[in-house]
């Protein structure tokens, strides 16, 4: 059954990262905060149901005990839909799923763990493929500056970045919150961490869309949630991947990470299908560096 879980929370995940960007309208300035608005009510619904339908034993502290975490991968998911408005998803995507080598060269440096030669291999691929993407991004027909001028082309191409970045720096962060001997969780067992981690990330999330609809009242948005079929859409799909990728990683997770790292390869299919989303052959060859690099990796440090 892991290998189902795996394949299902590739494919649902893919869905997601396809809803999000047909959610996050360029002409609608606050279109990244209604996305995250939206997330957060789904995961704050899924959160409710979880503590009503399992025994985990949740302490309500684990809210701030978790909160750096809850909050590098908010923070990330909030950058990401920001970009999603002005970047290719074909070239978004690949770039923030090097989230992981990034938690990788993290553990290296600050840890002092070890590197084996094909995670190393995989790491210059993804530098060599990002640093290729960077530079054509700004030439020919991708010149973003022609579009959006300077300044926001730079900041819109530095989005995906800072999710990969974030979301990073809170994986690295969960190396430490979800291993029983350092933990500063309460409350929990072998059985429960995980759980407990993730809702209190979901509720942190509820909490930050509740914040955000309070802003967005202030400043006159208009946010009807029934209206943002895209966005619901791509928040139920996030929230059904968290739900398969617990199942799936508990099976096989040594495989199933391989798998699911491939959910970079689904959204690039889909975003060429649906959203028609056209890049140039040296692109594509630079993308999929970037995508070859981060499931050598996946396989090597998943063994």
């Amino acid at each position: 059954m892991w290998l189902f879980f795996a394949l299902a929370t590739t494919l649902i995940w893919g869905l997601a990262e396809l809803f999000y960007k047909k959610g996050a309208l360029p002409d609608e300035k606050y279109a990244h905060l209604k996305i995250t608005v939206t997330v957060g009510i789904v995961m704050g619904i899924h959160a409710a149901f979880s503590l009503l339908t399992k025994d985990i034993g949740y302490d309500p502290m684990n809210l701030i005990n978790y909160l750096p975490v809850s909050l590098c991968y908010i923070l990330s998911m909030a950058f990401s839909f920001f970009g999603m408005r002005f970047i290719e998803e074909s070239i978004s995507d690949p770039i923030e799923n090097t989230s992981g080598a990034i938690c990788t060269v993290l553990a290296v440096v600050i840890l002092g763990e070890s590197i084996a030669l094909g995670s190393g291999v995989a790491i210059v691929l993804i530098v060599i493929g990002i640093l290729g993407v960077g530079i054509l991004d700004n030439t020919g027909t991708t010149d973003r500056k022609k579009k959006l001028g300077k300044k926001m082309a730079i900041v819109a191409f530095a989005m995906p970045f800072c999710y990969a970045t974030i979301d990073a720096i809170g994986s690295f962060l969960d190396i430490y919150f979800l291993e029983m001997e350092t933990s500063p969780l309460i409350n929990v067992s072998e059985e429960t961490i995980e759980e407990v981690a993730n809702t209190s990330y979901e509720i942190t999330f509820f909490i930050v869309a509740i914040l955000l609809i309070i802003f967005m009242k202030i400043k006159g948005v208009k946010y009807e949630l029934p209206k943002q079929k895209d966005k619901i859409i791509a928040a139920i799909c996030e929230t059904a991947g968290q739900f398969t990728y617990v199942f799936a990683m508990s099976g096989n997770g040594a495989i199933a990470a391989p798998i699911i790292s491939a959910v970079c390869v689904v959204s690039l299919i889909l975003s060429r299908i649906f959203l028609k989303e056209k890049l140039t052959k040296l692109q594509y060859l630079f993308i999929f560096m970037v995508i070859a690099g981060i499931l050598i990796l996946a396989v090597i440090e998943g063994d």
